[in-house]
């Protein structure tokens, strides 16, 4: 029987790169009992396959998401995950755009839903957006670390990015000091299975139900916790004041993508805010146009359009006076004018605050330089690591790639664990009152007070996934004999929860000789960048939201960027999951693509998470030739990174296509000299004999397709011919590698 691959097609450049690089992987594993299967879960993938309503036999895919889904929980399971578009709502938007133009009779998503049809429409659609892909398939934890020949190379090769801190600057994490999520956090431990509902009870005592039939196991960690959105804005408008003061940019980082319901509520608010004139002022012309705040300065500039050209200009002036009386804002791109507060998902906090470090405390302005900034990020539970960070290189300056420490991760995400603001259990307040969690004995098991427009939200992590967790924290432990620290903080709610549960879970483990500690963010922080000062490795043990942000954040700093991280995922039933880093700049290589034919995306992640992959079809299918392959991808890989074959940024230089030829020529001498096998020795010696002679006329051929516009029929679903021929430019390699 054969061992069977799972390679997942997603969005934007890595899907792009998949078509360069997964024709060479099916060539090197024909033949040797290996099978690599694709399943489509992009975003466009997800939109049609929930909507087969109106399409046709040939324009309707299954629902891969769901089948991969079940396959996760099965001990066969092998799964390549590449970066996929936590969407937003605009993106969302624009994808069902593009499909409706190529002809899919798809609805389009109501912003305003009054009606009970528009309300089932969000619903169905609600499973597209934000992190939609990730819980289903994450039926394990996360180990996420560079690869020791990836970070050997970092040091020995430190990319160029950082910047220096000045002497004195004025950047700053501005975070609310009160009334967030983190102040309010409150958090049970179920003694028994219960099923629960959620319910808000206004000040009459009239009750609504927000939501019913939830079913929690034994030993599930439950919470819940409030953003009061009047102390919210008030932070927003204290901390602009403060901006404006001191003459420096302001900034807003949070993640409307993962944190699909939160986020965009308070992204909308400091539109609101920033904006606070011109949007009361017009605040009845503009809803009766549906320009929303929660999708940014950009869709009400959008919206606008649908006015008389008087009254447009009148609104767009009175913005525009906006600007002038408030501080200036960080630019996402100054030759559009495009801000900080245009689009929810143009600054993701998980790659917006390493940029900041990265440089040294500041951000770019309307005039295309970099100033300082206030960075905030309001809600403590995040922001308070984040501000240790720059506080830290206030005092002792900037980061060196060469010589840094890491910081791995082993993450909380099992079986949908903390996914704060991305799931069903988010709700605005309707009015004043409370919103409560009620069990199925009738017995409030947690209660919040709210506000009219509070954002209450509610959260699980299951008992086995937190066992798991401290598991594989002892595993990498003692594999590695570094410090374990878990990011655990005894004044917050919900880790105090968790941290009973590690004190209960650890002592099940040998961990003798191991230093495993639990600190909070701050000391954690601290601790962590004492070491990576002084080239020392660090582990860090966290929930599933800190897991996204560190792994970006230590990785963009070291490495430069955090998509040439090896993530494993062991899933609980015996299977895995390899994830490929991540996708945060996957938007600007695919505008550079299309715009001068070069794309940088950067494979290395899907370079490595093919070796473990082609290692578990080793182990659980008995299959020798699959650890053959494994081994000599991983030589290969070595030798990529020696040799400098890296993806350029600059047009004409090698690109992602000619970083895939070189892993393949690679690849293809590592197995030619190995003794193990003499059939594949046999096979891969004349395969890497063409290669070896064919190099230059290849390179010529790949770099000859560059320097132009190009044409791939799409953004969201890309034409597949179109985008085979624009990512496989050159026939002398193609016919070698078709050839196998």
């Amino acid at each position: 029987m054969a061992s069977k691959i799972i390679w997942s097609e997603i969005d934007e450049a890595p899907a792009l790169a998949t078509y360069a690089f997964l024709p060479i992987v099916r060539a090197f594993t024909k033949g040797t009992g290996v099978e690599v299967e694709t399943r489509d879960i992009s975003l466009s993938g997800r939109i049609i396959a929930n909507f087969p309503d109106n399409l046709t036999e040939e324009q309707k895919i299954p629902d891969f998401l769901a089948e991969l889904g079940e396959l996760v929980k099965k001990p066969e399971a092998n799964i390549i995950k590449l970066p996929n578009i936590s969407a937003s709502v605009p993106q969302l938007q624009e994808a069902i755009k593009e499909l409706q133009a190529k002809g899919y009779d798809i609805p389009s998503y109501p912003e305003e839903a009054t009606t009970d049809a528009e309300k089932q429409l969000q619903a169905r659609f609600a499973k597209c957006l934000g992190s939609a892909v990730n819980p289903v398939l994450r039926e394990g934890n996360s180990d996420r670390r560079a690869a020791v020949s990836v970070k050997k190379f970092a040091q020995k090769n430190p990319h160029r990015m950082m910047q220096d801190w000045p002497k004195v600057s004025q950047c700053r994490v501005a975070h609310m000091d009160n009334g967030d999520f983190y102040e309010t956090e409150k958090s049970v431990t179920l003694d028994k299975a219960d099923t629960v509902k959620i319910e808000f009870v206004g000040v009459d005592g009239n009750t609504k139900i927000l939501k019913e039939g939830l079913d929690l196991l034994q030993g599930e960690v439950l919470d819940s916790s409030v953003m009061n959105v009047a102390a919210l804005r008030n932070f927003y408008a204290a901390t602009a004041v403060e901006a404006k003061e001191k003459g420096v940019l302001l900034s807003l980082h949070l993640k409307a993508t993962m944190m699909k319901i939160s986020d965009p509520i308070m992204f909308g608010h400091c539109v609101k805010v920033y904006f606070k004139d011109a949007l009361e002022k017009h605040a009845d012309t503009l809803k009766s146009i549906g320009a929303n705040p929660n999708q940014g300065l950009g869709d009400i500039l959008a919206k606008l359009g649908k006015l008389p050209a008087d009254k447009q200009a009148e609104i767009e002036a009175d913005i525009n006076a906006c600007y002038a009386k408030q501080p200036a804002l960080a630019i996402v791109d100054s030759r559009k004018n495009i801000t900080n507060l245009h689009v929810p998902n143009d600054v993701i906090v998980d790659a917006s605050m390493p940029n900041v470090v990265r440089d040294g405390g500041r951000m770019w302005n309307l005039q295309d330089e970099l100033q300082d900034t206030i960075a905030m990020v309001p809600d403590r539970c995040y922001a308070t690591m984040y501000r240790e960070i720059i506080e830290d290189c206030k005092r002792n300056g900037q980061f060196n790639p060469a010589t840094m420490g890491s910081v791995a991760n082993v993450g909380l995400m099992a079986q949908k664990a903390e996914e704060y603001g991305s799931h069903d259990k988010t709700f605005e307040a309707p009015a004043d009152g409370s919103i409560r969690i009620v069990n199925a004995a009738g017995q409030t098991l947690l209660e919040q007070n709210v506000e009219a427009g509070d954002i209450f939200r509610a959260c699980q992590a299951k008992d086995v996934p937190i066992k798991d967790w401290v598991k594989l924290a002892v595993n990498r432990a003692r594999a590695t004999g570094e410090p374990t620290i878990f990011w655990l903080d005894d004044k917050r709610g919900h880790d105090a929860e968790i941290i009973k549960k590690v004190n209960k879970y650890l002592p099940e483990f040998d961990t003798t000789g191991l230093d495993i500690r639990i600190m909070n963010a701050v000391d954690a922080m601290n601790f962590s960048l004492e070491r990576v000062r002084k080239g020392l490795n660090t582990i860090s043990v966290t929930g599933n939201v800190l897991r996204d942000y560190l792994t970006d954040l230590f990785p963009i700093l070291e490495l430069g960027t955090s998509a040439r991280m090896l993530s494993i995922v062991p899933l609980l039933a015996g299977g895995g999951l390899f994830e490929t880093g991540a996708g945060g700049s996957a938007p600007k290589h695919v505008q550079q693509f299309l715009k001068e034919g070069h794309i940088r995306w950067d494979s290395l992640g899907e370079y490595c998470a093919l070796v473990p992959s082609l290692e578990l079809c080793s182990t659980n299918d008995n299959n020798p030739k699959a650890l053959i392959l494994a081994e000599t991808l991983d030589t290969a890989i070595g030798t990529y990174l020696e040799n400098q074959k890296l993806p350029s940024r600059k047009v004409k230089e090698i690109d992602n296509r000619g970083s895939s030829f070189y892993l393949s020529l690679y690849w293809a001498q590592a197995i030619a000299a190995q003794d193990k096998d003499a059939e594949m020795k046999a096979r891969f010696t004349k395969v890497a004999k063409e290669l070896e002679e064919n190099v230059a006329k290849i390179d010529a051929e790949l770099l000859a397709a560059q320097g132009s516009r190009v044409d791939i029929g799409g953004y969201f679903r890309p034409d597949p011919v179109k985008t085979s021929q624009a990512m496989r430019p050159s026939a002398t390699l193609n016919a070698i590698i078709d050839s196998m």
